[in-house]
């Protein structure tokens, strides 16, 4: 299999006669278990990691540097779409489409405005759409394999909601930057010692006024390196457990670490810190019906299903909980109608979200794909509530989910990684 995988560089080479010299149009530039990063792909990353440095005005390391840690991205990737292809996981033109609709949406474009923005940084539309494919992919692969280390005990949301209670409106957001300098998933005390060592000499840089994100780009083996480390804003419980206890009381600006985990040793810089304003929260109550396509129930056909229905609620012919008890794939709603109770929109996935904003009170939407299949969805009611207990409650939830999905995404990234065989092919 490996030199099979090494002969594909000598395929993708051409000559145009018998005497012209050989013109390369592509090589592989790394194998991957069962798969091959082309130098295609990793000067199409880095163009994107300088364009995007450019607009930000953002330091970069080395051309040397930056390779290194682009194609570290791409192994994971790759390792991903591996994984993704073993279990079955694709996303369809019509779920694509309707994902960056969305996305576009969102950002207050329409697809054309979409396309010329674009094209205006010499970046094609069909690049795009599959570059959205691949991290849709790679979200589901990665949803699908942390979930399951996942458990939250109703004690740890209990705890939390008191917690949340006691700081009230106080409560504190954190920009972090992150740099990991990882450790293999068994390391020895060797690999301890060496890279304690070297997350040493990082602060140290760090201290000296070097700029973070171009040390994050250059060093860190953090999901973020590629974005100069940043994290976004956090509150202390959304952050690993690690994080939150080692913010607490610091200043914006300040350098905290390195920090021992199980994934290596982390560096943090509070990049900004906002006080979290007291917000009404308008929940939604609206229910649903789910399809999802399959081998004999094309994406076509469950559209056409929902159209269908859609037509017979307006018309009065048809009872929306009937249908829902009867072919909605959510066991959850289904028994009930699809009716799914009051509750935050942000607890949906951003396709359902994004729909219910735009109805209207009884309205029906048209049917439209998400990672969960196909919906039909009417909007029953809204209401603006304080904080309810309930509310609270699933906001801890999801805010110990967030914590614990971050660090189980990180320690099954390292596994993946650790278990599987690399060889660069070309540097």
């Amino acid at each position: 299999m490996k030199l099979i995988l090494k002969c594909l560089a000598c395929v993708l080479c051409i000559s145009f006669n018998v005497q012209a010299k050989p013109v390369v149009l592509d090589k592989v530039a790394v194998i991957v278990d069962q798969g091959v990063i082309l130098e295609s792909e990793i000067e199409q990353l880095l163009n994107t990691v300088k364009r995007n440095a450019l607009r930000n005005d953002q330091q970069l390391p080395s051309d040397k540097v930056l390779r290194t840690q682009s194609i570290e991205r791409l192994i994971v990737n790759n390792l991903q779409m591996q994984m993704a292809e073993r279990m079955g996981i694709q996303v369809s033109d019509p779920q694509l489409e309707q994902t960056i609709a969305n996305m576009a949406q969102s950002d207050g474009l329409s697809i054309e405005d979409l396309r010329a923005s674009l094209a205006s940084e010499n970046v094609s539309y069909d690049t795009y759409r599959e570059e959205v494919r691949r991290e849709i992919i790679h979200g589901e692969v990665r949803r699908a394999n942390v979930r399951r280390r996942i458990y939250i005990t109703p004690q740890e949301v209990d705890s939390l909601t008191k917690l949340m209670d006691e700081q009230g409106a106080d409560q504190v957001e954190y920009q972090l930057g992150h740099i990991l300098i990882g450790l293999p998933s068994q390391p020895s005390q060797e690999d301890i010692e060496r890279e304690r060592n070297r997350a040493d000499k990082v602060i140290e840089v760090l201290n000296n006024g070097s700029d973070f994100s171009k040390i994050a780009i250059a060093s860190s083996a953090g999901a973020k390196a590629l974005e100069g480390g940043d994290l976004g804003w956090l509150n202390v419980n959304a952050m690993p457990t690690l994080f939150a206890e080692a913010v607490q009381g610091k200043v914006k600006d300040q350098l905290i670490g390195p920090i021992r985990s199980g994934a290596g040793f982390h560096i943090l810089k509070i990049l900004d810190i906002r006080g979290q304003q007291k917000v009404e929260v308008t929940q939604v109550n609206a229910r649903h019906i789910l399809i999802k396509s399959s081998v004999i129930l094309s994406e076509k056909k469950a559209e056409s299903m929902l159209k269908d229905f859609r037509a017979k609620l307006i018309a009065g012919e048809a009872d929306f909980a009937a249908l829902a008890k009867e072919y909605s794939a959510d066991p959850g709603s289904a028994i009930k109608g699809g009716e799914l109770g009051f509750a935050d929109p942000e607890l949906y996935v951003p396709e359902f979200k994004s729909v219910l904003a735009a109805l209207e009170k009884d309205e029906y939407s048209q049917p439209f794909r998400s990672s969960h299949g196909w919906h039909l969805v009417q909007l029953l009611d809204r209401r603006v509530e304080d904080a309810s207990e309930k509310l609270k409650q699933d906001k801890a939830y999801q805010l110990l989910y967030n914590r614990k999905f971050a660090e189980e995404s990180d320690a099954w990234t390292r596994e993946m990684r650790d278990a599987a065989y690399i060889e660069v092919v070309s540097e």
